[in-house]
């Protein structure tokens, strides 16, 4: 049969139209059901929304790309190597550059290293709106790596007992390695009387910044430290408040903190436990209900209490004890001598 130069073209024509419909449907149904082809249409061609089944409302709908190929239906997401907007998609979310700090502290230039109690936090190097610096990360290990730290300033503090440093650090590498030097050392306190070791929970310590002579503040950096307590410092001056018992046996005491060492102090007080009765007669049942006042011989009320044996650790001195017992007031000297624990027994007579 002879053909014109105008069938063949029309019989070409024909030909691929019907290839390219075989051929896309051929690729639509060869997709696996749970990851349907990604449809990348022609800027010109509105996208169709798929029916109930899952199937294209249209049977016939482009699979062209702008540039007249065919998709090969890869899975959603695989853009094949090619960038997202080769293919007119659009880019991901851009992730922060992270980085990391990795931190140390040692108690002085030349000193050895900090291998236990630092408490390390890492805040947003400027405040927010209501003033405060935001925390960022917290740890407690000896030389943590603080990392997934998004690139930009923090300020790094570290503390050791009552010894700080801060710096302001900036990530913009994988690691910064930061040394902080922290010249603090330790203190720890025991009382005595004598020979004798008080007893933990009768004597407790004040420290205050500075010698005890000297003028200013005077609020105590720490207060009521039981005894055998390491207190970590600064490195520096301080002085101790020794209180032993309730009443006014209390020591003062000057001392100096060394970077990197830790010291023993012991407080000596010469004082002595009173403790007080009234009876009827000497060795007699002490009277229940007794209000007791111990004072000085100047008048000066040390201690005040209710009860049948009222205990209380004076200094060494004179002082007078008074007894009140229904509407009776008794009243007796007494000295006190270090070391020399006694009862004190007033007569109801």
């Amino acid at each position: 049969m002879n053909l014109t130069r105008s069938d063949t073209s029309s019989k070409f024509v024909r030909l691929c139209a019907v290839a390219a419909t075989i051929s896309a449907s051929a690729w639509a149904s060869a997709a696996p059901a749970q990851s349907p082809p990604q449809q990348l249409l022609s800027p010109s061609t509105p996208s169709q929304a798929p029916s109930a089944g899952g199937s294209s409302s249209s049977p016939g709908a482009s699979l062209a790309t702008p540039d007249g190929g065919l998709s090969r239906g890869l899975p959603a997401g695989n853009t094949g190597g090619l960038p997202p907007s080769a293919l007119g998609g659009t880019a991901g979310p851009v992730l922060p550059a992270l980085g990391a700090i990795a931190a140390s502290a040692r108690f002085s230039r030349d000193g050895t290293a900090i291998t236990s109690g630092l408490h390390w936090r890492v805040y947003a190097d400027k405040p927010d709106p209501s003033g405060s610096f935001r925390l960022v990360r917290e740890d407690r290990s000896a030389s943590p790596t603080l990392n997934k730290l998004p690139f930009g300033d923090y300020i790094v503090h570290v503390s050791l007992g009552l010894a700080n440093a801060a710096k302001r650090v900036q990530v913009r590498a994988d690691i910064v390695r930061e040394v902080f030097e922290l010249p603090a050392g330790g203190v720890r306190f025991e009382g005595r009387v004598g020979d004798s070791k008080i007893a933990p929970g009768q004597i407790s310590f004040d420290i205050y910044r500075g010698s005890q002579f000297d003028l200013g503040d005077k609020r105590p950096l720490a207060s009521e430290i039981p005894s055998n307590d390491v207190v970590v410092l600064p490195e520096g001056t301080y002085h101790v408040v020794s209180n032993y018992g309730d009443g006014n046996a209390v020591m003062r005491y000057d001392f100096r903190v060394q970077a990197g060492k830790l010291s023993d102090a012991t407080i000596k007080h010469r004082a002595a436990v009173i403790t007080l009765k009234l009876v009827g007669e000497r060795g007699g049942e002490a009277l229940a209900n007794t209000a007791w006042s111990v004072l000085t011989p100047g008048g000066d009320v040390i201690k005040e209490s209710i009860g049948a044996f009222p205990t209380v650790v004076l200094a060494e001195g004179e002082y007078v004890a008074i007894a009140r017992n229904e509407g009776k007031v008794f009243n007796q000297e007494f000295k006190v001598e270090p070391g020399f624990d006694r009862e004190i027994e007033l007569l109801a007579r």
